[in-house]
């Protein structure tokens, strides 16, 4: 065999063994990195590079779905979503007809009693008159002695009949208050000041506190929130709730407003931890009102250090 033909296998053959020899190197050797796992529930608060962060909601502390004390047919609705109403304000009006009736005719019997206890008072006057008549004329003989024991039992009789009268008409104007607190009853007011943000009846419709119609009752009027008490909670990690205190500083950012920071602060940390989250809920108070801030929003919240 020629030599240079030789020559060439031979190269041949160093090139295709160096390119075997580089594609199947071993990879090197990496030193393991062992991550330490989060603790159940960590993503409701982790530790995180400027304080310890959680995710929550928007709350409102005084909320109420206003409902009727009565069953009745919705006469007149007076509210609207996004409403702002008065404690006290009349929000609906049911049929109370035959409340009506009925407050009528106890304040007509109240009026009864009252002139019932009106005569009975006279007549005792002047039981006692003549009685004091008889007693002045025995002295001089010109009466009988039986003549003034009768006019003693007179007067005692009309002393008794006014004490009975009396007693006729508290209970007539204990029921006439009664039949007229119940027909104020038919009259739905707001409970306290805030802002209409569901409306569930209409009018025609029957209301009762108890739903005793079936689907096809209402039990509410509206629902009404107080927002002068929004405020936030959070539930953080119950392996962090120690970095998290009374009064403590907090920065909060709505997801609806990702460039706006809020001021709050740590209004308490509920007294009890879930279970099956591993997590102490925390409420979280404003510094100050915006209006943009509604319930149930999500939010996210920074605790700030002492030092921050």
């Amino acid at each position: 065999m020629p030599p240079l033909l030789i020559a060439g296998i031979v190269a041949g053959a160093l090139v295709i063994g160096g390119t075997l020899g580089w594609v199947v190197k071993p990879a090197p050797k990496v030193k393991p990195v062992v991550v330490a796992a989060a603790p159940m529930g960590a993503n409701k608060g982790v530790v995180r590079p400027g304080g310890l962060t959680a995710s929550g909601y928007v709350v409102a502390r005084t909320r109420a779905t206003i409902a009727s004390e009565v069953t009745g047919r919705v006469v007149e609705v007076r509210v609207e979503e996004g409403q702002a109403v008065k404690a006290g304000q009349v929000l609906a009006i049911l049929d109370g007809s035959l409340a009506k009736v009925d407050a009528a005719s106890s304040q007509a019997r109240a009026l009864s009693a009252q002139a019932a206890a009106d005569s009975a008072q006279a007549q005792y006057v002047q039981a006692q008159r003549d009685l004091a008549r008889y007693e002045s004329l025995a002295s001089t003989g010109y009466v009988s002695d039986a003549n003034v024991q009768s006019a003693r039992l007179k007067a005692r009789v009309a002393q008794t009949q006014v004490a009975l009268s009396q007693a006729q008409l508290v209970a007539a104007q204990a029921d006439a208050n009664r039949s007229r607190v119940q027909l104020g009853r038919y009259e739905i007011r707001a409970p306290f000041t805030g802002i209409v943000i569901d409306k569930a009846a209409q009018p025609g419709e029957i209301i009762s506190p108890l739903s005793a119609g079936g689907g096809f009752t209402r039990t509410g009027i509206c629902t009404i929130v107080d927002m002068d008490s929004i405020e936030i909670e959070v539930d953080v990690n119950e392996a962090y709730i120690g970095r998290v205190s009374e009064g403590q500083k907090v920065e909060a950012v709505m997801d609806a407003y990702p460039d706006t920071v809020l001021a709050a602060y740590v209004i308490a940390k509920i007294p009890t931890a879930s279970r099956d989250k591993a997590t102490v809920r925390v409420r979280i108070g404003f510094d100050g009102k915006d209006a943009r801030i509604l319930p149930e929003m999500a939010v996210k919240v920074t605790f700030l250090d002492a030092k921050s």
